[in-house]
């Protein structure tokens, strides 16, 4: 890839940052810190969010219109950080004007709409990445450079389980008018499978089988929790869980990830659930999952330090795996190099395996792999 091309004689980034809310304010606070962003302009449709952003990071730029802030010439590259089903206009009209982008996951979460997304991304020669995080925590790069170095031998077998509390769910759903595809695979899994389809690197899934409940969700209109196993194309298996049913007083800010990995020669623990630094307090501690107006139901007085995805705030910065991730997004934009981001391509994967994985569990039948996009829909 080659670096942006700065606009209007400018000599660094000319950052647009759509969506303003929880994590927008995060890459947007990153933004002002790196020494390439030459320019920030801010659209949220609340007006009162995106101006106290606007303030807060000294942007350039505020506005409510989308497309007003594309158009701008200082432009040269685009985050979308709006609401998970909200992510569709906004990366299209990025697309047209072939900026590069970063997406938070996912492309969209109707899986035709995905799939013209990406079609348009790759239509535009378009250098898009997705939000997966879990990508820029050093456990998992290290584990990653083991397995290319082929220091466990061949993969046969990947085990994963993921435990969250109900904070997201009650925080993302309560804001969703459509809940339909809004589950604990598609909203939270995704992040789990990612990270093993990213480990597993070279492998296609080629069947899913897959099982839910939803005891205590259903009246969201969602899942407690969905168990399923993946057969790949050479044989080997995975399998994943995720309940994000856990009590609100559960002691991890929002994820928290074990992962088991076998080889012909070895094997790879992985325990990322940041129960090895804990406070327990009479003080109430911080709600954990942050997002636009939400409010924790009740309050948790033991915490798993660093189990907030984002990072942690030490002397008013963040610090974790979205910096790394974002500032790492900002040099590939300036210097052109190719880091571990996840690709729009891998991002659309992830959401028709995610959905596959629901729609086993609605059907009781095992899913062949691939499927089509208005297989899922129709289903």
């Amino acid at each position: 890839m080659t670096p942006v091309m700065p606009g209007s004689g400018q000599s660094g980034i000319g950052l647009a940052l759509i969506g303003c809310g929880t994590i927008g304010r995060i890459r947007a606070e990153l933004a002002r810190e790196h020494p390439g962003i030459a320019w920030l302009g801010l659209a949220d449709r609340n007006a009162e969010v995106a101006q106290q952003l606007g303030h807060d990071t000294d942007a350039d730029f505020v506005t409510t219109d989308t497309e007003a802030l594309l158009a701008r010439p200082e432009v040269t590259a685009v985050i979308v950080a709006t609401d998970e089903q909200e992510h569709v206009d906004p990366v299209m009209r990025a697309v047209s004007y072939g900026f590069p982008l970063f997406i938070e996951k996912p492309l969209a979460t109707d899986p035709v709409e995905s799939a013209s997304v990406l079609a348009a991304i790759e239509a535009n020669g378009v250098d898009a990445v997705i939000g997966y995080t879990n990508r820029f925590r050093r456990r998992f790069l290290t584990t990653k450079q083991r397995l290319r170095d082929g220091q466990i031998g061949e993969v046969t077998t990947v085990m994963t389980r993921a435990l969250m509390n109900r904070m997201v769910v009650y925080a993302t759903l309560s804001k969703a008018a459509d809940r339909s595809n809004l589950t604990p695979m598609v909203v939270s899994g995704t992040h789990s499978l990612d990270m093993s389809m990213w480990l597993m690197e070279g492998k296609t899934p080629v069947e899913v089988y897959a099982r839910s409940n939803d005891t205590l969700l259903g009246e969201w209109g969602t899942k407690d929790a969905t168990l399923g196993i993946f057969t790949m194309d050479d044989g080997t298996l995975f399998s994943m869980g995720i309940s994000w049913a856990l009590p609100v007083v559960w002691p991890g800010a929002v994820y928290g990830l074990e992962i088991g990995i076998v080889g012909t020669k070895g094997v790879i623990d992985i325990e990322d659930t940041h129960r090895d630094v804990i406070v327990a307090s009479e003080i109430p501690q911080p709600a954990g999952y942050r997002s636009r107006g939400f409010e924790a139901p009740a309050a948790r007085h033991v915490d798993f330090l660093g189990s907030y995805p984002p990072g942690d705030i030490s002397d008013g910065m963040l610090w974790g795996p979205m910096r790394e991730e974002t500032l790492t997004w900002f040099n590939r934009l300036s210097k052109g190099f190719a880091t571990p981001h996840a690709t729009a391509a891998e991002g659309h994967r992830n959401l028709m395996l995610t959905m596959a994985m629901d729609l086993s569990a609605r059907t009781g039948k095992a899913i062949k792999l691939p499927i089509e996009p208005e297989q899922l829909l129709e289903a």
